[in-house]
């Protein structure tokens, strides 16, 4: 690989000052969209923190210490975790996402003795592309209300909405024309700048800063001690099914992520190791009340501009997530963030979701005019967006979420040319 940045390998130890500037990066890469997802579910900015750095660091000791990768906060879990807490509560959302995490463990297991081309089968892009779309569209409603309303009042606020305007408007401009590593963070911008916007409009409260300590410990929600878990089928039917979809991005990420540092880490370490951390991640999140973490293409973005690939920055990283995390006076800032902001950015991060859907029939060359292909694509989405579900019986419901991704998955296996669904490239490829 050729390039005027020196590039550090993935087992060098940087001199120490490096190793902080770029452990610091690879944190405020993946910052801004990490707090916002508790944010959104009304998780703990905090204990997201702190369980992604955990995660961080259990993923790079099953992998071995072979794959450069952060993980933060999913995206695709914000509708279900939202379903779920409002059936079952915050405790309800971290079971499913205990039980996200072992279906990433168990098809970890079938990769290890039966390989992957059994999962290009199931998960072809025709189906993964649409639930992506689904799931961003899906989201559009929360990012809009967050936008334009009072929470106080739940109503209209010109305020709201023209603090979400510019901090949306900045977050763009950021996205456009930073260059460097500064383009990987217009979230990170979009929220500064719509704060600052916000303090401008009064709707910025200190006093919970002011009020926090230095040194305080995050709100974690651990079974057995702050609950007791209950098992729950309907909690199964709205949250496990994504990790379906989580499963293809992740193989995704690590195409990437392989092309950019030069290694085959889906042959080496393993895909099944890959998988298996990013399981061990959410399983510890779902353990202390943090959302389900994944692999991020920020993280990727970051080691293509640095060529900083050592699995020690990261660690650094984790690390530094882990520290913040206590900090009392830094969780309560997070909270003084208004929701205005938070919806001005989420305008553009879940268009971006929906987006990488269309972008992955794309790369994938999928004709979309094709009736195979019409009718699965037009199924999933009606469906997923159109809020349909199957109430089981008084206390199981599929929503409409994961009866899309299922339904998609049923009518790839049952309609003529299969082979039409796969694209001209393929997802991934072991060898």
């Amino acid at each position: 690989m050729s390039s005027r940045v020196k590039e550090v390998g993935i087992r060098e130890i940087p001199r120490f000052d490096k190793w902080i500037v770029f452990s610091l990066q690879h944190l405020f890469a993946m910052f801004g969209a990490t707090i916002l997802v508790p944010y959104l579910v009304g998780l703990s900015p905090a204990v997201a923190l702190l369980s992604s750095g955990l995660g961080t660091l259990a993923y790079l000791l099953i992998t071995r210490g072979q794959i450069p990768a952060y993980l933060g906060s999913s995206f695709a879990f914000i509708g279900p975790i939202i379903a779920a807490t409002a059936t079952n509560g915050p405790e309800g959302a971290m079971v499913g996402s205990f039980l996200a995490g072992l279906v990433y463990g168990l098809v970890a297991l079938l990769i290890k003795t039966s390989g992957v081309n059994w999962i290009m089968k199931i998960l072809p892009p025709i189906v993964v592309g649409p639930v992506i779309i689904v799931i961003g569209l899906g989201l559009a409603p929360v990012a809009i209300d967050m936008a334009m309303n009072n929470p106080a009042t739940g109503t209209y606020s010109s305020s709201f909405f023209a603090v979400a305007f510019i901090t949306l408007l900045i977050t763009i401009l950021a996205t456009m024309f930073f260059k460097g590593f500064f383009s990987l963070v217009p979230i990170m911008f979009g929220i500064i700048g719509g704060y600052i916007t916000a303090i401008f409009f009064g709707l910025v409260d200190f006093s919970p800063v002011q009020e926090a300590k230095w040194f305080a410990l995050p709100d974690v929600i651990v079974p057995f001690v702050t609950y007791t878990p209950v098992f729950s089928w309907q909690i199964v039917a709205i949250m496990v099914p994504i990790a379906i979809v989580t499963l293809a991005e992740h193989i995704g990420d690590q195409m990437v992520l392989s092309k950019v540092v030069g290694k085959n880490f889906i042959k080496e370490p393993g895909l099944h190791r890959s998988i298996l951390g990013d399981g061990a991640a959410t399983v510890i999140a779902s353990l202390m009340g943090g959302p389900p973490n994944t692999t991020y293409g920020e993280n990727i973005g970051v080691l293509a501009i640095t060529r900083v690939f050592s699995v020690f920055v990261i660690a650094g990283a984790a690390v530094l997530a882990c520290t913040f995390a206590f900090i009392g006076k830094f969780a309560a800032f997070i909270s003084t963030i208004p929701t205005a902001v938070m919806g001005g950015v989420s305008i553009l991060l879940f268009g971006v979701i929906a987006s990488s859907g269309l972008r992955m029939l794309i790369d994938n060359e999928i004709n979309i005019g094709l009736k195979r292909n019409l009718i699965i694509s037009s199924v999933i989405l009606v469906i997923g967006i159109g809020g349909a579900f199957i109430q089981v019986n008084e206390n199981v419901q599929i929503p409409g979420m994961a009866l899309a991704a299922i339904i998609g998955i049923i009518l790839h296996q049952i309609l003529p040319e299969k082979q039409e669904s796969y694209g001209k490239k393929p997802m991934f490829q072991a060898d």
